[in-house]
């Protein structure tokens, strides 16, 4: 099993569409890229800590190949867009991704590369090591499928799976 952490904006998106994913094990939404230990969604979300909503993506690499994982990352959200998805503002719905050691730094740099071709404009993803992970709160967990008439969820969740639905058809669960 491999694993990686990757920040686009709110993580119920993130975790909602690489759960349709075949090869994916395991999603979790997390906080990273913080100064706080343990930090609290409530402290997260007043942009003072300095930690991204993220997801630690588990997954079979015989099944998933890792150039797919991250390309999908980048079909979920909208790299160019600074601290901010849509509605979501602030440092913690920032376009990042964690890196474990230079290898993973080398393979997320050229999924950067890969999503500027099909991207116009600049692309603010950042390349920050990985620190302490801290999962986020239970209710954060899966969080689309417990709340699926949600209005957020409705409003920004299903277009980004059903982004993912149609860009990788090959790699959807049955």
């Amino acid at each position: 099993m491999q694993e990686m952490v990757l920040a686009g904006g709110c993580f119920w998106c993130l975790d909602a569409a690489y759960r349709v994913v075949d090869g994916v094990e395991e999603v979790v939404s997390g906080y990273t890229g913080g100064s706080v230990a343990s930090p609290s969604y409530e402290l997260v979300c007043t942009g003072s800590t300095g930690h991204a909503e993220a997801v630690k993506v588990v997954y079979d690499e015989t099944r998933l190949p890792t150039d797919v994982v991250l390309d999908m990352f980048f079909t979920m959200h909208d790299p160019r867009q600074l601290n901010r998805q849509g509605n979501d503002i602030g440092t913690q719905y920032r376009s990042a991704m964690f890196y474990r050691d230079e290898a993973e730094r080398e393979r997320f740099e050229a999924a950067i590369a890969r999503a500027s071709e099909w991207w116009p404009g600049e692309l603010v993803t950042t390349l920050e090591p990985l620190g302490e992970f801290y999962p986020a709160e239970e209710y954060h967990q899966d969080f689309f499928a417990k709340n699926p008439t949600q209005g957020y969820c409705l409003a920004v969740a299903v277009p980004k799976v059903n982004k993912i639905r149609a860009g990788f058809a090959d790699y959807l669960r049955v």
